[in-house]
């Protein structure tokens, strides 16, 4: 009997001891331990979620349809490629989602039809139309969305954001809430660049080339377009490389005659990491490619030897060196004055890949650290308010008994802030609510088993009798409510949203901590009382 007691009773003094060692992050004193104990015992501690701390909440919109249209240009592309490689003579146009093959040749038909099957097939005025079939229209749109979920998720991940949430609203909109985010604007532009990644050769053969300016300004980029849009050679476009003057600041835009064949995307990227030129010592993106990447970056690089390649981002021209020989060891670099911030972010874009359609923003809440610590005042004055209310009550209903719930009640606490530090979950408001809530249950575990021992009192049992049959009959009621609450709670983080999952986890962590709280420690104690001395009066 001595010997289960105290075995009972190590495990929880065990327990206590844990649970501050993993709660002491979170408390002011952890600055001042020495150097030895930051380095050796836990130093993350419990988060705070984005309603108790402040951050960002965004929204975004995937353009799905974008993913399609960009689908439909490779697809006429890879057409074009393929129609020359047979020899046969074709105009291949796309026109929105459609794309045209003129003249509408049986050759040419034939060879869509028997190699691209998710295009549907019509003519018009002895032109070949096909268009993407409604199928496989949704299923980029929703292959869209996953993967921006997954890359932003990614990103973000890199970026070092701590317990962020980002999860799918709707059909095509994401949520992103990024908690205690130092520089707002930087995440923002991370999250939502599109970083399409294009390798392109610039046209340098055409008049028009040498009649581009060699810089304008931001504000009459727009015009050039314009002045050139009759001029430019099918197949080419005009692009803009930016460039900032180190001395003044002013920033430059470079234009470019490019082919608008696109020879390499990004999707072949395996590492992307930012480092420093020793020729220029400037901050550059090193790139390698995967196997397959590396044939391909050799195979364009030693068939252009001479020519200059355009390294494309998002339809910015970041550096268009000239290949001056064949480039076969898979590796690439970015250059473009690029800042510490800048060259990390990039590497981090790259990195993650690109999205397949861009993201519009919907909704940019921030919300500020000084809502965070009105929230966090509020709510500890409730609970610190709640928490003496019930204390005083059951020690004035059940006098010593009520004292040992009290201190069961406390550990529970404990116990609760002690695991979530250890696990590095995020408390919120909701989760504020469960904490209150699993304290609620705490509090009626013991009435249940204080009123059993009163009927085993009236009954005419003695005090130690009592208990042991109070804590027997109360087992299953206690044990059964815990449970389905249990399963409740986990019903709502499988299925619930961010505020939802917040609850549900603390919920759940108080549930199972209070079944050892009001099932052992109380007991323990009562055992101790009985140890020592034949209680002739139980004070309940």
């Amino acid at each position: 009997m001595k010997k289960r007691i105290f075995w009972r009773l190590a495990f929880m003094l065990v327990l206590v001891v844990a649970s501050f060692i993993y709660f002491l992050p979170n408390l002011s004193i952890f600055s001042q331990m020495p150097q030895w104990w930051k380095n050796t015992m836990p130093n993350k501690g419990m988060n705070l979620g984005l309603d108790l701390q402040g951050g960002i909440n965004l929204l975004y919109r995937v353009e799905g349809e974008k993913a399609v249209e960009n689908t439909v240009n490779r697809l006429a592309q890879a057409i074009k490629s393929g129609l020359d490689a047979k020899g046969i003579k074709a105009d291949v146009t796309q026109d929105g989602l459609n794309i045209k093959i003129s003249p509408a040749s049986p050759d040419a038909q034939k060879f869509v039809e028997s190699n691209y099957p998710d295009l549907a097939p019509g003519t018009q005025d002895n032109v070949a139309v096909y268009t993407l079939r409604s199928a496989q229209v949704q299923s980029i749109e929703q292959n869209a969305v996953d993967q921006a979920l997954e890359t932003i998720r990614n990103r973000v991940d890199q970026f070092g954001v701590v317990s962020p949430i980002i999860q799918r609203q709707g059909q095509n909109d994401i949520v992103v809430q990024l908690p205690g985010i130092k520089d707002p604007q930087r995440a923002i532009q991370l999250i939502g660049k599109t970083a399409l990644l294009e390798f392109k050769l610039l046209d340098e053969e055409s008049p028009v080339a040498a009649q581009l300016p060699r810089e304008v300004l931001p504000s009459e980029m727009q015009s050039l377009v314009s002045q050139y849009a009759g001029k430019i050679p099918a197949g080419d476009q005009i692009l803009f490389g930016r460039e900032t003057d180190k001395d003044t600041g002013a920033i430059r835009e470079i234009p470019y005659l490019v082919q608008s064949q696109t020879l390499m995307t990004g999707d072949f990227i395996t590492e992307a990491n930012m480092e420093i030129d020793n020729r220029t010592n400037e901050y550059t993106v090193a790139l390698k490619f995967n196997p397959e990447g590396a044939k391909i970056f050799g195979d364009i690089t030693s068939k252009n030897v001479g020519k200059r390649l355009a390294i494309i981002l998002d339809n910015n021209v970041y550096s268009a060196p000239n290949i001056r020989e064949a480039i076969t060891g898979g590796d690439a670099q970015i250059s473009g004055s690029f800042t510490l911030n800048d060259a990390k972010d990039l590497a981090i874009v790259l990195k993650a890949g690109a999205l397949k359609a861009p993201l519009k923003m919907l909704q940019n809440v921030t919300v500020g650290p000084s809502l965070g610590r009105d929230s966090i005042d509020a709510s500890r004055t409730a609970g610190l308010l709640a928490l003496a209310l019930v204390i005083l009550f059951m020690a004035f209903y059940y006098k010593l008994s009520g004292l040992i719930a009290d201190v069961a009640l406390l550990l529970n606490l404990v116990f609760l802030f002690g695991a979530m530090a250890l696990m590095h979950a995020t408390l919120t408001l909701p989760g504020l609510a469960g904490v209150i809530l699993a304290v609620g249950m705490a509090v009626d575990s013991n009435v249940l088993m204080f009123e059993r021992m009163r009927e085993e009192l009236r009954a005419g049992k003695s005090p130690r009798s009592a208990v042991d049959s109070g804590y027997k009959k109360a087992f299953w009621t206690i044990f059964d409510s815990h449970v389905t609450t249990f399963i409740t709670a986990i019903v709502l983080f499988q299925f619930g949203t961010g505020p939802i999952k917040g609850f549900a986890v603390t919920l759940s962590m108080g549930v199972a901590i209070n079944l050892v709280t009001a099932l052992i420690g109380t007991k323990t104690v009562f055992d101790l009382i009985y140890l020592k001395k034949d209680v002739r009066r139980l004070s309940i």
